[in-house]
């Protein structure tokens, strides 16, 4: 069921006709910023909407187009935005100063609270981005084995340092490349093989058991308790990505599989919508980055680690994210995909729906998903069509397909999802 290209331009049409304020903005975007945007993730073609506010799950453009937000920034704002009691928490902290070159409460306070949500993070650490969480974290592993290979999987995505991008490609030398290893997500056999070949130089595997750029496909228990027991066995330390997949269960996606890694990454909804993010994990790998060692430590600065008022965003974030509300969440993501595989099954439209928890994925394939070749496999164009549909329906998920829940949303904001969805396909086949 192919967009035709009068279709795609009738969409395209529309939307120029219904953002002429983003468009002023990106055409004045592109003389001081590069490629008009500073977050190459959030680019689309012609141009994205620019965004005026947001309040609880809606957000307004600069023409005051309402959106209901199930991108919720890549799935950081689990309490939509400006959520009363993170606002506050924020202008308590920035009235007491919004920098130091010093430790403050909020950094341990934010700090315990991950300890105490997962039983695997016995030190950490804070970062500003999952960037640098994913980093710094190789770089422990790298350290603490004398290891130089590091290996990840296909379709992960863990930041854009020159060991994570994905694909490594301009501006990564030919040296770096070679120093990392890509193994087939959720194929326990490949994965072995592979990393036997090499299993006295491999420092570290890191996995996102969720992967979310990849097409936010969970990994299966039974691939990632072979992960474990074949990283524990080879002396290389596991490390879980949980920058997307901790929203969905108190203590991440360890606690929803049972499975410990040696270091987690953390980010997205532990800064409560602020630029906070962490790596942690058992005493003896963290070990690596203390500087009460006097000399061999991973050195690691970050003018705005820990920031006071980035950790007081995420203290009051924790602190709401009772149990309770993660079963409210989880339960209203499986509603919004069995409402939008039911609508996919009885159109007989070639697209499906993946994800876990309050994480969601439409993809333009009707074949089976476990992996991101899969996701590759489908119909860009129509995939396209699809989101820019639900845009102009008043309905934000990424480019690619992914949505989250937030808190304000409830039964009748995700299946009004599922209504627009059904009139965006009704235009795609008529």
């Amino acid at each position: 069921m192919a967009v035709t290209a009068t279709l795609a331009d009738r969409l395209v049409a529309r939307y120029l006709a219904a953002t002429p304020k983003s468009r002023a903005y990106h055409e004045r975007a592109v003389q001081a910023l590069t490629g008009g945007t500073t977050r190459t993730t959030v680019f689309f073609d012609p141009y994205p909407p620019c965004v005026e506010r947001g309040q609880g799950a809606t957000v307004w453009d600069l023409d005051g187009t309402p959106r209901i937000d199930f991108l919720n920034n890549y799935t950081s704002l689990i309490l939509g935005h400006a959520h009363p009691v993170v606002v506050e928490a924020v202008r308590w902290a920035a009235e007491r100063g919004s920098a130091f070159a010093a430790p403050t409460e909020n950094e341990l306070r934010l700090a315990e609270l991950i300890k105490a949500r997962v039983p695997a993070v016995e030190r950490l650490r804070f970062t500003n981005s999952g960037t640098e969480a994913t980093m710094f974290a190789l770089r422990c592993a790298r350290a603490v084995t004398g290891r130089p290979l590091v290996a990840k999987f296909e379709g992960g995505y863990h930041g854009t340092h020159d060991y994570a991008a994905s694909p490594a490609g301009v501006g990564i030398p030919d040296e770096v490349k070679a120093l990392v290893l890509d193994l087939p997500f959720n194929d326990a056999d490949g994965t072995e093989r592979l990393l036997a070949q090499h299993r006295d130089r491999v420092a570290a595997v890191i996995i996102e058991p969720v992967q979310g750029a990849g097409g936010v496909i969970p990994a299966d228990r039974a691939f990632l308790q072979r992960l474990r027991d074949l990283t524990r066995a080879w002396g290389m330390v596991l490390i879980f990505d949980e920058i997307i997949s901790f929203r969905i269960a108190p203590g991440g996606a360890q606690e929803y599989y049972g499975i410990q890694p040696d270091l987690t990454t953390f980010g997205k909804i532990i800064g409560g919508g602020f630029p906070v993010a962490a790596v942690g994990g058992r005493e003896e790998v963290m070990a690596a980055m203390d500087q009460r060692r006097g000399s061999g430590y991973i050195a690691h600065g970050g003018t705005f680690n820990g920031n006071p008022v980035g950790t007081a965003a995420g203290i009051a974030t924790l602190e709401l994210l009772t149990p309770d509300v993660y079963q409210r969440l989880n339960a209203l993501g499986e509603r919004v995909r069995m409402g939008l595989g039911d609508l996919f099954e009885r159109r007989g439209v070639p697209a499906s729906v993946t994800g876990i928890g309050s994480l969601f994925n439409i993809h333009a394939t009707r074949a089976p998903i476990h992996d991101s070749r899969a996701v590759q496999r489908g119909d860009a164009a129509y995939l396209r069509a699809l989101m820019l549909g639900l845009l102009l329906e008043g309905f934000w998920l990424a480019p690619r397909g992914m949505g989250c829940i937030s808190t304000p949303m409830d039964e009748g904001t995700v299946d009004a999802l599922v209504d627009a969805t059904e009139r965006v396909l009704d235009e795609l086949t008529a």
